[in-house]
């Protein structure tokens, strides 16, 4: 990609005069614990997914907790079909620990606040706990108070046993006590992404990973309840974009906007933008060190002359890369890879790695064993504009995704991405522009579209629009804002109950929407927006939501928990509610129909006999 060129402006010095700053200058200093595992650990667990990885389903149908599942903290049991854990104050953060070591994986359940303390309480998947339960950890948070703007969160109990909050965000919808909502998290390395009721809604690169880190549920200050959980390995990445997700950040030389490129700095602002990759350009020195810088020669980010390949790593590294774009960048050095590396391992972040100019298959192999030696091999990704370094690098590290850059399109951009077994086509906005049709082309090929180099908000409106995956950019933080404010515009208007959400009878419902004066019926009747819904008046099946022209459905289902509540509020008789409850618990849901249809089963209104006996015989 062409050089930056840009005159170092006041704004900027003065930003880069902060003790953040000065501090990279010199070998960086931990912000907080360490945002990703050492080389050990990871390959301890490449090693245990060495076979196939396995993964877990649990439907808590049995009477104790599942085998192998190890309570930590608080109180833990098996109820009703679901599991309950207990956290009965704020400090008390209860675990229960399960499943195996996996690098990529998919964790959902359906969860439910049974009681909580308050709107700040909260339950959370642990991504990395050890069995032991004990710090660190990397746990995915979802408040009781979900449209809070810490409602969700990807947080890390940090080996001194204090928080570090990494990534916050609203949730989607209303949660809050008795609502049932189905939640999942996608890690990937030290990249996850929150799902809640099937939207995306938050994004990290700083998942804290760690060798033997397995699953676990917690619960602060709440009771909260789980069924249906799925712990599902991912197989190889692909990086299309879902449909209505946010345009991935590909941070074009670090944050190289605001910082000296393919620095340390640049890494750090790229890092607390929350690019989810950084793009360093990488090549080789006159004693075959792999170096980061972009140009031929070290003239332009340098205080030196001379062509890189003529300079020996002494030489590159002894030259100031940050003086040229401001003054409080003085020192900044141009880095190896293996400080690249080991800056992001400890640092956190993902690398992007353009292999830039001319290469030979040993240099080409030496940055492959930068990378694996370091266990980096799942966070780094690979390109280049000369296919035969992109086949090399099949070749050496099959592993690693690979991306082709491209100025001008390729007459056939499809055979070119199957030949070198593409992961993702990067052309210029350009070359892209020209040929738009070439997205769905490719798509259908199962390759990502990413466009270079592109710094203008109505140009990522338009590529959002095209249906194009990342865009690599100068300004990650500016594109992060926009991809937030992309989620805020596809919030829907319908709050809660989430589209085709399952509510059962025990289930506090309340209707409501984003638009606060907007006109709202349930089955054609006008409701209150935030009014609670009796679910006892609603009949089993499938009810409509209309906010306008928009209509969201929502299903009133039976469960274990619904039909306990139908019968302990029934108002029957004390013995009648003990043989149902006695019923119940044994799940003898035809003996229980049978017995609530009867005389026998007294004090019972004709209305709520009739749903006793009709989930009761659902349930069956």
């Amino acid at each position: 990609m062409k050089p930056i060129t840009r005159r170092p402006r006041a704004v900027l010095a003065v930003l880069a005069a902060s003790t953040t700053f000065v501090a990279l200058t010199t070998a960086p200093t931990a912000l907080a614990e360490p945002l990703a595992a050492d080389s050990g650990a990871v390959q301890a667990v490449q090693a245990a997914q060495a076979e196939p990885a396995a993964g877990l389903t649990e439907s808590f149908d049995g009477p104790d907790l599942p085998p192998g599942w190890k309570p930590v903290e608080g109180a833990w049991k098996v109820q009703n079909g679901r599991l309950v854990g207990t956290s009965v104050t704020a400090g008390q953060q209860s675990r229960i620990t399960f499943g195996t070591p996996l690098i990529d994986y998919r964790i959902e359940s359906r969860v439910r606040f049974e009681s909580a303390l308050d709107g700040a309480r909260w339950v959370a998947f642990g991504l990395d706990l050890a069995p032991s339960g004990a710090v660190p950890w990397s746990i995915a948070t979802l408040r009781n108070g979900s449209t809070a703007t810490n409602g969700l969160e990807f947080a890390q109990r940090t080996t001194s046993n204090t928080w570090n909050v990494t990534d916050t965000a609203a949730a989607p919808i209303q949660v809050g006590v008795g609502m049932e909502v189905t939640v999942a998290v996608e890690v990937r390395g030290s990249r996850a992404t929150w799902y809640v009721d099937g939207r995306e809604s938050l994004r990290t690169s700083m998942v804290n990973r760690t060798a033997g880190g397995a699953q676990a549920f917690l619960v602060n200050g709440a009771t909260v309840s789980f069924d249906d959980l799925k712990v599902t390995p991912l197989g190889k990445e692909s990086f299309i974009r879902k449909p209505g997700t946010p345009l991935r950040v590909w941070a074009h030389r670090g944050g190289s906007s605001a910082s000296p490129e393919n620095t340390a700095a640049s890494d750090e602002v790229a890092r607390r933008a929350r690019a989810e990759w950084i793009e360093n350009d990488v090549q080789p020195t006159k004693d075959d060190v792999p170096v980061i810088l972009h140009d031929d020669t070290v003239d332009r980010t340098t205080d030196g002359t001379g062509a890189v390949r003529s300079l020996t790593a002494a030489q590159v590294g002894a030259l100031d890369a940050g003086s040229w774009f401001a003054p409080a960048f003085a020192g900044q050095r141009v880095p190896t890879l293996a400080s690249q590396l080991d800056g992001l391992k400890t640092r956190g972040g993902n690398l992007l790695l353009e292999v830039k100019g001319a290469h030979t298959r040993d240099s080409v192999a030496r940055i492959v064993s930068e990378v694996r030696s370091r266990g980096m091999s799942s966070r780094v990704f690979v390109q280049s504009f000369e296919p035969q370094h992109l086949r090399w690098m099949h070749e050496l590290a099959p592993e690693l995704p690979l991306g082709l850059l491209r100025s001008t399109l390729d007459p056939d951009p499809v055979a070119i991405a199957k030949d070198l077994e593409l992961s993702a086509y990067n052309p210029s906005d350009a070359a892209l522009s020209a040929r738009p049709g070439a997205i769905a082309e490719l798509h259908a090929a199962g390759v990502a579209v990413n466009v270079w180099t592109v710094d203008d908000a109505a140009r990522w409106d338009a590529l959002e629009k095209a249906g194009v995956d990342g865009v690599i950019t100068n300004r990650p933080a500016e594109l992060a804002g926009w991809n937030a404010a992309f989620l805020q515009r596809a919030k829907p208007k319908v709050l809660t109950p989430a589209a085709d959400a399952k509510v059962d009878r025990a289930q506090a419902l309340r209707i409501a929407v984003s638009d606060a004066s907007a006109q709202i019926t349930l089955d054609g009747n006008p409701v209150e927006n935030g009014a609670p819904v009796d679910t006892t008046t609603l009949t089993a099946g499938r009810h409509e939501i209309r906010v306008g022209d928009t209509v969201s459905a929502f299903e009133i289902v039976a469960t274990p928990t619904g039909l306990a509540s139908l019968i302990l509020t029934s108002g029957a008789s004390q013995a009648a509610v003990s043989t149902m409850t006695t019923l119940l618990g044994q799940r003898q849901y035809a003996v229980l129909a049978t017995y609530a249809s009867t005389p026998a089963a007294a004090g019972l209104s004709a209305v709520r006999r009739q749903q006793i006996v009709a989930e009761a015989r659902a349930l069956r």
